[in-house]
């Protein structure tokens, strides 16, 4: 399978100070006449965006807290500003003031009406606690369960590292919070999910029907990352048991083995009825081409899941000009004019020609417990 690979996209701008094609692209389109028909047909469709993050800095007892390292990248204070929020904001009015403007933003969009908000564990030591000194994030479930709970259009998701001692305990307390998944980041939270050590919690999981969103392939996001536990293969021993598995974005990013995190995720599909992915962060630069051709690989549209990964959904992340092979320059200018972060990204990627099923696999496959694979 060949991907639209970021380095061969000759109309992007190069290091020198952009191409004579990108210049001319970007002329066309600032003369271009928009697709009106994208920007007012903007249908209510409430469907249920599964993939969003927080994060807080401890203010007012949230619990949450980044590390210094995270904090003196300058990746975190873009974090913070695409979550409609800011450091100094954080201080002032407290961690909970980020859920407050998310589910208002959320509030305004016409194409989503709820959105899983992801808690964040960390790692753990030999004693099976919390290892501050090597997480870079934690949003605790507890903060994410009150938070959530305030509003209608946010749901909890929970996060529990399986090697906490009490990772069974926590596991009964979120599912008595309402939780509808478990999130990993096993290159993050340094968890190998291959570990036999872990079964015990798998089994509990079928037992709740609680489903695992686990971060699948590289990750590019934090520092310190293990990225050796986002091999798609290590899932091998969740999906034989019998949980339901989400490996997030395809697995898109990495190589293991000598092959692609994606290749290594196909095979997958065929064997495990219980294995399904979703289609965050499919739009961003660094991942050109991903989407459509996954969209074209036979065995993977119906086990496709809505998620947006905000708030990792602003330029120069993502724009509608980067998708210009697959869209026209008038459908891409009306994708560009819409306020909502939420809107665009349903709007992008129904262009790139994600059907409607995928869109409301979400909420089916969270609340429809018979659901039919």
């Amino acid at each position: 399978m060949r991907f639209l690979k970021l380095s061969n996209f000759a109309c992007l701008p190069s290091r020198a100070g952009g191409s004579p094609l990108f210049t001319s692209l970007w002329l066309l389109w600032l003369a271009w006449p928009a697709n009106r028909t994208i920007s007012q047909d903007q249908r209510q469709t409430g469907y249920l965006d599964m993939h969003v993050h927080v994060a807080g800095l401890g203010k007012r007892g949230s619990g949450c807290f980044v590390s210094e390292e995270m904090l003196e990248n300058i990746r975190f204070p873009f974090f913070a500003w695409a979550m409609g929020t800011s450091i100094e904001q954080l201080e002032t009015e407290g961690d909970a003031s980020l859920i407050t403007r998310l589910s208002r933003r959320l509030a305004d969009s016409k194409r989503v009406g709820r959105a899983v908000i992801l808690a964040m564990d960390g790692v753990v030591n030999q004693q099976g606690e919390l290892d501050r000194a090597l997480t870079q994030v934690y949003v605790p479930n507890d903060f994410v369960a009150t938070e959530t709970a305030r509003y209608d259009n946010l749901l909890f998701g929970a996060s529990i590292n399986p090697l906490r001692h009490d990772a069974l305990t926590r596991l009964e307390t979120v599912h008595a919070q309402g939780a509808v998944l478990i999130k990993w980041i096993p290159a993050m939270m340094h968890i190998d999910p291959s570990d036999i050590r872990i079964i015990p919690f798998y089994r509990r999981l079928v037992e709740l029907g609680l489903p695992l969103l686990s971060h699948a392939g590289q990750e590019r996001s934090f520092p310190g990352a293990r990225d050796e536990f986002g091999d798609p293969e290590k899932l091998s021993l969740a999906l034989e048991l019998g949980v339901t598995v989400i490996a997030a974005h395809i697995a898109t990013t990495g190589e293991y083995g000598g092959q692609a995190s994606f290749e290594r995720l196909l095979p997958m599909f065929a064997r495990y009825p219980n294995l399904y992915s979703e289609i965050s962060s499919l739009t961003q630069i660094n991942k050109l081409g991903y989407l459509v051709d996954a969209l074209q690989t036979p065995g993977i549209r119906h086990r496709l899941l809505y998620g947006s990964d905000w708030p990792l959904q602003f330029y120069p992340l993502i724009h509608p000009l980067y998708h210009l092979p697959h869209i026209g320059i008038g459908e891409a200018r009306a994708i560009s004019d819409l306020n909502n972060a939420w809107d665009r990204d349903v709007a992008i990627k129904e262009s790139l020609g994600v059907p409607e099923e995928v869109f409301l696999r979400s909420e089916k496959l969270l609340f429809e417990r018979e659901y039919e694979r």
